[in-house]
């Protein structure tokens, strides 16, 4: 999947600006979230779920910096990061763990869906590339298939 965003096109329009924003605010979240995820999760006790977090935080931490790139290079102010972000109580078993982290990837979709609706040209290719990891992403942490992910 690509995670380098395309150029910022000259003047884009306010409605892929407020988009970008809300996807920037989107991922603030997810990389914050997958921080406590990682934390709550034991790298020998379960391999497998420990890098597919480790790589899920390294994508969205990408991400985030390249809509900020995007953002700064359209002339705009990206939002900051909450302090803090809500998290579950019960982390404390590797299935609250997986479903937290399905429910940030569900959430991504729907993000990036709104991001594909908002912009045009590479934009708009970049952001499906987008929809459809978090799409897939989602699957390795036991979400349902979907015939239009993130709708």
């Amino acid at each position: 999947m690509t995670t380098t965003p395309p150029s910022a096109p000259a003047s884009p329009s306010a409605q892929e600006v407020d988009a970008l924003q809300t996807t920037l605010a989107a991922e603030h979240a997810a990389v914050f979230v997958y921080g406590v995820l990682g934390g709550q999760t034991s790298r020998s006790g379960s391999p497998a779920l420990y890098a597919a977090l480790t790589a899920a935080y390294t994508l969205h931490r990408t991400r985030r910096d390249d809509l900020m790139s995007r953002l700064h290079a359209a002339g705009s102010e990206p939002v900051a990061a909450e302090p803090g972000y809500d998290v579950p109580a019960d982390l404390g078993t590797p299935g609250a763990v997986s479903a937290r982290a399905r429910a940030i990837e569900e959430a991504a979709a729907a993000t990036y869906a709104y991001l594909v609706a908002s912009t045009t040209g590479e934009a708009r290719v970049w952001a499906i590339d987008a929809l459809l990891d978090a799409a897939v992403r989602g699957l390795g942490f036991g979400a349902r298939p979907d015939r239009l992910p993130g709708l």
